[in-house]
């Protein structure tokens, strides 16, 4: 991950620390006011605090054990409805008939944000990872389901024809051809899903599942410590920052130019 990272363009690493120039200066000026003007609130903290309670945090363990917790049920929940997303899509992507046959049932089920389902999803799996599993894995589905359907519309219709002219098996056909050819745009896909499996899996903890950095976000603001509520919720924007930003490098070194669409820049 390290040597991906590293490998972006010279130029693009030249010129980064400037990304880093507004939200810095910001801190910078939150800090001076706060200390010119004191303020007593169960809901602002300094800047400076709220970093001691990050370290202290990450010192102790418990914020990392959070993050386990969050990371293996946002795992889990991408590996199930992205994956089973990611084959409905290539089969809509292969056969129009299907498509047009599930299109009504897709648009129906589409729309339904995936927190609503949690007072269905505790009745059935109870508190735990099966309900954060769930919930994550029906936000992810339909948005791999579309992008993988639109990757694999994208494919040349020379590369599929040359296929049937071999007459390959239909799963010869996407392992050998379709997969490939759609791989940079299914990896744009892949970014945007886990994106929003983080999004969703502290969502849930936040309004269901006592575990995680959601929880540990509401025990925070329940305690009456702003500063570790703070702590928390920069260390959550800073992990998907951080998946991003990995994966980004992935999709730089591995696929340049061919993936560098608008979700990728």
């Amino acid at each position: 991950m390290a040597a991906a990272i590293l490998a972006v363009s010279p130029t693009h690493a030249r010129h980064a620390w400037r990304a880093w120039v507004l939200p810095l200066g910001t801190l910078g000026a939150a800090e001076a006011l706060l200390r010119w003007r004191p303020v007593q609130s169960d809901a602002i903290a300094l800047p400076s605090a709220v970093a001691e309670a990050l370290v202290r945090a990450l010192a102790d363990g418990s914020l990392w054990s959070a993050t386990w917790q969050t990371l293996a049920a946002m795992l889990g929940g991408l590996l199930a409805g992205g994956a089973l997303g990611l084959l409905v899509g290539v089969w809509f992507g292969l056969s129009r008939r299907v498509a047009a046959r599930g299109a009504l049932l897709v648009e129906l089920l589409r729309p339904l944000p995936a927190v609503a389902l949690i007072p269905v999803a505790m009745l059935v799996f109870g508190f735990g990872y099966r309900l954060e599993i769930f919930v994550v894995g029906f936000s992810v589905f339909f948005p791999m389901l579309m992008l993988s359907h639109a990757a694999v519309q994208a494919v040349p219709a020379r590369l599929l024809e040359v296929g049937r002219m071999l007459r390959l098996p239909v799963a010869a056909r996407v392992r050998k051809i379709v997969l490939p050819a759609a791989l940079p745009r299914l990896f744009v896909a892949l970014r945007l899903c886990i994106g929003i499996a983080l999004v969703v899996a502290v969502t849930t903890e936040i309004a269901s599942n006592p575990q995680g950095l959601g929880y540990a976000l509401l025990s925070a603001q329940q305690s009456l410590a702003p500063e570790l509520m703070l702590a928390v919720l920069a260390w959550v924007g800073l992990l998907g920052w951080g998946l991003n930003a990995g994966l980004l490098a992935l999709q730089r070194r591995w696929f340049g130019g061919l993936a560098a669409t608008g979700a990728g820049r």
